[in-house]
Parts: structure tokens; sequence; C-alpha cells
């Protein structure tokens, strides 16, 4: 797992540059974690990759500058992880497919729980009507 995760942290450095893959793997996460793929979500994880989406998103388009770059780096290394049907232990494999997944976003999510917790409680201050709150924008 973690040279595969360690693999993944040096594509998200590279990735974060490109707007178009940036998009790509953050609509491909969102896809993922709501297709219900996770039938027994492992975890509750894929509640967790929401917030962290839009963490990546807000920080992109520049609206939400309080996020350490690192922390950026590891959750887009999460979710190159999270998509890779190929990780350390294959996705195809019912259940235990999944469990490498979760524990890759819970010690991504325990590493950065401050960083989370500051976003969320911007992100609150937004107004809910606001469609940037639900899908911010991607920036090009």
């Amino acid at each position: 797992m973690t040279r595969t995760l360690d693999e993944a942290t040096r594509k998200a450095e590279s990735l974060l540059k490109n707007p178009r893959k940036r998009g790509k793997l953050l609509d491909t996460a969102t896809r993922v974690a709501t297709s219900g793929k996770y039938a027994l979500d492992v975890s509750g994880i894929t509640g967790k990759i929401s917030p962290l989406v839009r963490m990546v998103r807000y920080t992109a388009s520049r609206e939400y500058l309080d996020t350490p770059w690192q922390s950026i780096v590891l959750i887009t290394a999460a979710l190159i992880y999270f998509v890779s049907p190929f990780d350390a232990i294959a996705d195809f494999l019912p259940v235990i497919g999944f469990i490498d997944d979760a524990a890759v976003i819970s010690a991504v999510l325990a590493a950065i729980s401050k960083d989370v917790e500051k976003f969320m409680a911007w992100e609150s201050t937004k107004s809910p009507s606001d469609p940037a709150v639900i899908n911010p924008p991607e920036p090009e």
C-alpha cells in the first residue's frame, strides 16, 4: 500500500497543476463514491470523499486558501488511490478490495483533520442556496 500511495503522491503534485486532469479526477472520485460500488460503505468512506473533493476544488479556484499545499497533495493522492482499480488490494475483490481505500482515506483524514474542520467551518458560512457550495467551480 505504501509504494502505491507514494506513487499517487508523486502523481498528485503533477495532476494538481493540470486543470483538466484535476477536474477529471475530482469528477471520477465523486462518481465512484456515489455509484453504489461501495455498497457496504466501509468506514463511511463515501461520505468522506465529497468534502475532500470540495476542498481541492475551492483551493484550485482560489476561493479558499487556508489549506496547506501538502494537505491538498495528500487529498489528491488519496483520491487517485481511491479511484484506481489496481491499488494495493485490487478493488474487483469483493469487500476486501475496498478496505485499503478506506484505510488510505481514513489515514489522510486523520493527518489533516484540523484542515478539514477549518474548511467545513468556512464552507458552512456560505449560502446553502449557492450552487457553488455543492459543486464549486473548477478553474481553467
